[in-house]
């Protein structure tokens, strides 16, 4: 029965994760219970298993990473912004800038269609871009593909960053409210969740499931009327949940049909993640911050994905997060713009408008 093969690809899924995860947390890498999901899934998207995450798992699962960063550095993230919100905007103009010239160039070499070039090439908001895009004449495959293709490097690139620079062996859950939860404080923390979820969707705020969580809960921790409470075991599905959301996006045939398009997606995601960490090796000259915080808040997206990575490691949550956070929302307020740019500066191409 097909339920029944479902049923068994699930449970190999799960067991390969756990393998997986398991060798990376004995190898001390940060989010390894995001890492190793998101390795497993890729492996078995990759060999046609057929797999996919429920959306309202992942929303459940971005919802839970909302309040962990609502917890970890709200009441910080706005002095951050105050006292260095100059440089913090460099940053975020910097990653973009150099987004939106991949996507130039992709398109100036024929790789893929102008639009498509653009929403794929844009430094976060993966999910997101991947549902504006094909309103704005993209197509959402190749899309898909480059958006994940960067975010799973960024992963990997990431965490390898955080084990060779951290001083220390950091855990997925470092800082985190797994210890001490209480039932009432768990209750509480879902109704903020969901009261988040709901509002930002209501003004139509991007990445509503985890934007409406880590703003609310940011005002409620901060202003001491909510202490978030989330168990660890809740921290760890949610940390696979993305992981599997990310690696299953990658399916044969996606990949045979975006293979011409492999190798300049490939090039063109290391040369934003080497020029941003460039970038961010020239910040730790004009700022009081590590490397590993600098690369982390430059590193071109997602916000879920770093922000496990960051408060797994021993850099600083409230400055990467104040920069990632940023970054999404002009992300997709410049997106529209830059891909109709994009498709008007190369000869034969027309973006197609909006309906």
């Amino acid at each position: 029965m097909p339920e029944t093969r479902i049923l068994l690809r699930w449970t190999a899924l799960v067991a390969v994760s756990a393998a997986l995860a398991y060798g990376l947390s004995r190898a001390h890498f940060p989010a390894a219970l995001l890492l190793g999901p998101m390795l497993a899934a890729i492996i078995f998207g990759v060999r046609g298993a057929g797999l996919s995450l429920p959306r309202p798992l992942f929303a459940a699962a971005q919802a839970v990473i909302g309040c962990l960063v609502a917890h970890s550095a709200t009441t910080e993230i706005a002095a951050t912004l105050r006292e260095d919100g100059l440089i913090i905007f460099a940053v975020v103009g910097v990653t973009v800038v150099a987004g939106a010239l991949t996507g130039l160039a992709l398109t100036r070499l024929r790789v893929l269609p102008g639009t498509t070039a653009a929403w794929g090439s844009s430094p976060g908001g993966a999910a997101a871009m991947v549902a504006m895009a094909e309103d704005y004449g993209a197509d959402p495959r190749l899309v898909a593909f480059m958006q994940y293709v960067r975010v799973a490097a960024v992963v990997l690139s990431a965490s390898l960053a955080a084990r060779l620079l951290a001083d220390g062996p950091g855990s997925a859950g470092a800082g985190a409210p797994g210890e001490g939860w209480s039932w009432a404080g768990l209750a509480a923390t879902i109704a903020v969740a969901a009261a988040g979820f709901a509002l930002a969707s209501l003004l139509r705020l991007p990445s509503a499931p985890l934007v409406g969580p880590m703003l609310l809960g940011a005002i409620l921790h901060a202003t001491g009327v909510l202490d978030i409470a989330l168990p660890g075991p809740a921290l760890d599905a949610a940390y696979a949940a993305i992981g599997w959301y990310v690696g299953l996006r990658f399916n044969r045939r996606t990949l045979d049909e975006t293979l011409h398009a492999l190798p300049g997606v490939l090039a063109a995601t290391g040369a934003i993640i080497l020029l941003c960490g460039s970038w961010a090796w020239v910040l730790t000259y004009w700022l009081p911050i590590d490397f590993l915080t600098a690369f982390l808040a430059t590193s071109p997206g997602g916000l879920d994905s770093v922000a496990i990575i960051a408060v797994g490691s021993k850099a600083d949550v409230s400055f990467v997060l104040a920069v990632q956070t940023l970054r999404l929302f002009v992300v997709l307020a410049t997106g529209p713009i830059l891909a109709k740019w994009i498709a008007r500066a190369v000869p034969g191409e027309a973006p197609r408008e909006s309906s």
